[in-house]
């Protein structure tokens, strides 16, 4: 499966012929070629490519090695695409021309943070009911966990209060709706995971 790693800019809009679409504006690439790996060798085949520059005193001794290996400088991500091959080596790079617009993508990124939260926000809950009768305080309460005495413990799984968000999350099949080769830009349609400037894989 080809693809490219990117970095979410954010949303905007395109009109075509006063018909309006929502699209997500990608960076996506150039992304550097840095090993290939074959069945013979690995056990099985792909294309491993890193994206965003890194600085080497961020870098360890290991990761230089491996990115001195294949020519270009430390990099921030690094991911493989599954038996693909870009036709190119290790050292080349790869650009928003392995798509072209009308392709359908599928983007995968890690949802934004929420942090801890009540189980309205979480789960949907709609609350124990109205402040009437003396619930003053119970509009955004969970309720009851469960029964008494027997088993007398909640079953794994209740759906509660907690870490909500930060999440891998992949959307299947969205539009490439534009490409802007020069800048290294993807505009796709519809929402993608992830806040402004958060990184995401990009697979076709």
């Amino acid at each position: 499966m080809k693809g490219i790693l990117g970095k979410k800019a954010g949303m905007t809009s395109v009109y075509d012929n006063g018909k309006h679409t929502p699209v997500t504006v990608v960076e996506a690439g150039p992304c550097i070629i840095t090993q290939i790996k074959t069945q013979e060798i690995d056990g099985y085949t792909a294309t491993q490519v890193a994206f965003d520059e890194k600085r080497v005193k961020s870098t360890t001794k290991a990761e230089q090695g491996h990115f001195k290996k294949a020519g270009t400088t430390p990099k921030r991500r690094v991911h493989e695409f599954r038996d693909y091959d870009f036709g190119k080596p290790v050292g080349e790079a790869v650009t928003v021309a392995v798509f072209e617009e009308g392709d359908l993508v599928n983007v995968i990124g890690t949802s934004k943070g929420k942090g801890f939260q009540g189980v309205v926000k979480r789960h949907g809950f709609k609350g124990v009911g109205m402040a009437t009768h003396g619930q003053h305080d119970r509009m955004r309460a969970p309720g009851s966990m469960g029964a008494s005495s027997d088993p007398a413990r909640s079953f794994p799984g209740m759906r509660m209060a907690g870490r909500t968000g930060g999440n891998r999350i992949e959307v299947l099949n969205l539009q490439v709706v534009k490409i802007l080769a020069e800048e290294n830009i993807l505009l796709i349609k519809g929402a993608v995971p992830g806040a402004i400037g958060s990184y995401l894989i990009i697979e076709g």
